[in-house]
């Protein structure tokens, strides 16, 4: 599953008109309502702000909006970019100020693509990567050595706490788990407990 790094805009002038498209991260049709309806308001004055997301895990519901472009010229397109990109809990909004050339439909098509695409590459899309929470307890005397060798292999602790013994929870990899844990049976011969905990997702950058 993939989505946006961050929230952001990025802006395209083409043939004098301007495309600002704005993207946002949103988990639910309330958040995009949101998001739409401030954005509206906060540009009431543009010639257009048509309008595309998608949400869900398998990316399963899509919405568009022309707002006044010609029919399928602006909102299919848009969500066309998302869908293609792989995208999901991602609005987008393209603000169009018209600047006195028309485009065409085609035209139109391509701007309205474009606006999106060039917005996407700005902010960066990150891998929503399936992770559990594994909660480490060791004693005291393994603990230094212990979180060291931990840090060494690449895993940063969300959280270690100090007490009768070291708590250490680290968020691994669904794929890794088995490995994890007989890593860390090895690494303190065996005088570590293991508690699974709760699922999540880690955002990995994707760089293609």
């Amino acid at each position: 599953m993939r989505m946006i790094r961050r929230a952001g805009s990025h802006e395209l002038v083409i043939r004098k008109s301007r495309f600002v498209c704005t993207l946002a991260r949103v988990r639910s049709e309330a958040e995009v309502v949101e998001f739409l309806g401030g954005h509206r308001r906060a540009h009431r004055d543009a010639t257009h702000n048509c309008t595309a997301y998608v949400l869900g895990e398998r990316g399963e519901i899509t919405r568009s909006s022309d707002d006044g472009e010609p029919a399928g010229t602006a909102g299919i397109p848009m969500l066309e970019v998302l869908v293609r990109r792989g995208l999901t809990d991602t609005a987008a909004v393209v603000t169009r100020y018209f600047g006195g050339v028309k485009l065409g439909a085609g035209g139109l098509v391509r701007a309205y693509g474009e606006a999106v695409a060039a917005a996407v590459d700005a902010v960066g899309v990150v891998e929503l990567q399936p992770v559990l929470t594994v909660t480490v307890r060791v004693e005291h005397a393994l603990a230094g050595r212990f979180l060291g060798d931990l840090h060494g292999r690449g895993h940063q602790p969300d959280d270690v706490r100090y007490g009768v013994a070291v708590e250490a929870d680290v968020a691994v990899p669904v794929a890794e788990l088995d490995e994890f844990e007989a890593w860390v049976a090895g690494a303190t011969a065996g005088r570590a407990s293991i508690e699974r905990g709760a699922a999540g997702f880690v955002e990995v950058p994707v760089t293609d």
